[in-house]
């Protein structure tokens, strides 16, 4: 990172100040949090064969999106440029995002292995094939809470799975994908600071479902992490958030986007052994794909920290 440039936003600076580690974490974030790809970063990527995006809409409503090519398909023809060769689907909120200059949020996650590391930046070409990102930030992330599940390629569907949409009320089909869910993914946003996606994992059912009045309301712990407080910290810039779920059996992805807020203590938070606070998200709209990725995992080996940690 530029010495001219801090690492850390207001909003990540006052979630650290509340957690009393922004001192340790501003000695640490210009170390560890980069303006270029190391090689072992770059090599990971190149490996992939899934890689998520955060993006932001038109209205300002993050995105979580999942594009899949056989390894090879992310390249890094430096260490300050990511080739992604593979677009989102047409009714991927992804898609309509997708210009030069647009901000954009990089997961490279190797469920497996545990192995998660992060790039953000800004689109600088686009073509027929896929886009090319300048990186910004490039970091890594610890294995913690992450399901190894082992990937198999089933090839390209013969036609693309018809989408449908979600409304902040959850269908059927939907509400019980995140009820079962032990992984979710979530992109932020903060204002002049661009989009992040990243991480979450839990016991089965980590996800609160709940009907609001005005709609879905989901709610979700936070554990002990690096004490970055990249996503929450956009949270508290920006009180939005999108939620990607994926149907490891059958490659189906839910995308969803809403209001977010951070609930840093109460009763509720101490009844949820092991979280640290909690996430809750006023869903407004979603797409639902079946079948969307040419992917299937194997079953989970679950992650050893989450023996410590309760349920609703």
């Amino acid at each position: 990172m530029s010495t001219h440039t801090p690492t850390f936003h207001a909003g990540e600076v006052a979630m650290q100040r509340a957690a009393g580690v922004h001192e340790r974490l501003n000695e640490l974030g210009p170390r560890v949090i980069r303006d270029h790809m190391p090689d072992q970063h770059r090599e990971f990527f190149e490996q992939l064969p899934m890689l998520l995006v955060g993006s932001v809409d038109t209205r300002q409503r993050p995105w979580a999106s999942m594009l899949a090519g056989l390894p090879g398909f992310i390249g890094t023809p430096d260490a300050q440029h990511v080739r992604v060769d593979a677009l989102p689907a047409d009714d991927d909120p992804l898609r309509a995002q997708l210009h030069v200059g647009a901000e954009l949020g990089l997961l490279g996650i190797e469920l497996q292995t545990r192995r998660r590391n992060r790039v953000n930046g800004s689109v600088v070409a686009i073509d027929a094939h896929g886009f090319e990102l300048r990186v910004d930030q490039s970091f890594g992330n610890c294995p913690q809470y992450i399901q190894a599940r082992a990937p198999q390629w089933v090839g390209e569907p013969a036609a693309q799975a018809a989408s449908r949409r979600e409304g902040a009320r959850l269908s059927a089909t939907a509400a019980r994908l995140v009820a079962q869910a032990d992984t979710l993914f979530i992109a932020s946003a903060a204002p002049g600071h661009g989009a992040d996606v990243s991480h979450r994992g839990g016991k089965p059912g980590f996800v609160r479902v709940d009907d609001g009045v005005d709609g879905t309301v989901l709610t979700f712990p936070d554990f002990r992490g690096n004490f970055f407080f990249n996503t929450l910290g956009n949270i508290a810039a920006h009180p939005r958030a999108g939620l990607l779920f994926v149907d490891h059996e059958t490659g189906g992805v839910l995308q969803l986007t809403g209001r977010a807020a951070v609930i840093g203590s109460g009763p509720e938070v101490d009844r949820f052994v092991g979280a640290q606070r909690l996430v809750r998200i006023e869903v407004e709209a979603g797409v639902w794909t079946p079948y969307a990725l040419p992917l299937r995992w194997s079953a989970p080996q679950v992650a050893s920290q989450l023996a410590a940690t309760g349920h609703w």
